[in-house]
């Protein structure tokens, strides 16, 4: 079980009530580069080479955060289309991918695929953005198939690179897609934060508790309310437990703990602290408190 007493800090502002800056006690997020990140990166090089063109795949909540810039090395003089996943949850604006991509190709030298009449496109971007779901979805849009891909709501789920799939007849092209790769090592906290939001990073890696501290500050911070009304709180606040007590009680999030007594040992019903801490990630990440971007 977390401790929750004292491990989150409020630095209040006698002007507004709230938080000018946010403080991480001390706390460094955990370097989350595993093996299958570095084998990928090694793929994603060798494939460049079939590659007529690169996808980077951005949530749009961190289109700053959310730009690795291992993969701009990665990036080459290829054709390059930058797409902002996940815009109902920040900005409702679409772009149509495949006419862009051969408008692009078809503009570009091709070099030893001059003579090809397919595009190969890689698809990339940091863990959990949904390049998976892209795929899948272009497939839906122009081929009228089902999922080629597995996609999940946790990152690490595309482990390598995988062979080509068609997504369009006409042109006719195939997409790549590969794992999500972070840097070995995240330039500040904020960056880290930001990437652990949106499930960039594992949760456990970061701590739930201080990633829904981080969250209701920045809620607080761009003036985004519409969690007071959607636990029934009375007014907006800076102090998370409070926020926390409310998620807790409105989702049932309890747990049984062992007291001992005089008499013996009794079974308790308590607040589920860190469960109030996953809802309240979770509704976030599923739009339920707003359209947020993060940066």
């Amino acid at each position: 079980m977390r401790v929750w007493a004292g491990a989150l800090r409020v630095a209040r502002t006698e002007l507004s009530g709230f938080r000018e800056c946010f403080d991480f006690g001390g706390r460094d997020v955990a370097s989350w580069f595993p093996g299958h990140m570095a084998k990928g990166l090694r793929q994603m090089r060798a494939s460049l080479r079939r590659a007529d063109c690169l996808i980077e795949v951005h949530d749009a909540r961190i289109p700053l955060s959310g730009r690795n810039p291992v993969l701009q090395e990665v990036l080459g003089i290829r054709p390059h289309i930058l797409v902002l996943n996940k815009m109902d949850l920040a900005d409702p604006r679409r772009q149509p991918i495949v006419p862009l991509v051969a408008k692009l190709v078809g503009n570009s030298p091709r070099y030893h695929r001059a003579e090809s009449t397919e595009y190969s496109i890689l698809v990339i971007g940091v863990p959990n953005v949904g390049k998976s779901s892209l795929i899948n979805s272009l497939r839906r849009l122009h081929l009228k198939k089902g999922k080629a891909t597995v996609v999940g709501g946790e990152p690490g789920i595309t482990k390598a690179v995988l062979t080509r799939i068609q997504v369009c007849e006409k042109p006719l092209m195939y997409l790549v897609d590969t794992p999500g790769v972070l840097p070995p090592k995240l330039g500040d906290m904020e960056t880290g934060m930001k990437l652990a939001l949106c499930g960039a990073i594992r949760d456990h890696l970061v701590g739930e508790d201080i990633m829904a501290d981080y969250l209701l500050y920045i809620l607080n911070k761009q003036q985004q309310f519409r969690y007071v009304q959607h636990y029934g709180l009375a007014e907006a606040c800076d102090d998370i437990k409070p926020v926390l007590k409310h998620v807790a009680l409105a989702r049932g999030r309890t747990q049984k703990v062992k007291v001992l007594t005089g008499t013996g040992n009794i079974n308790v019903m308590m607040l589920n602290y860190p469960a109030a801490a996953y809802e309240f990630l979770r509704d976030f990440r599923a739009g339920r408190l707003g359209r947020v971007t993060l940066d």
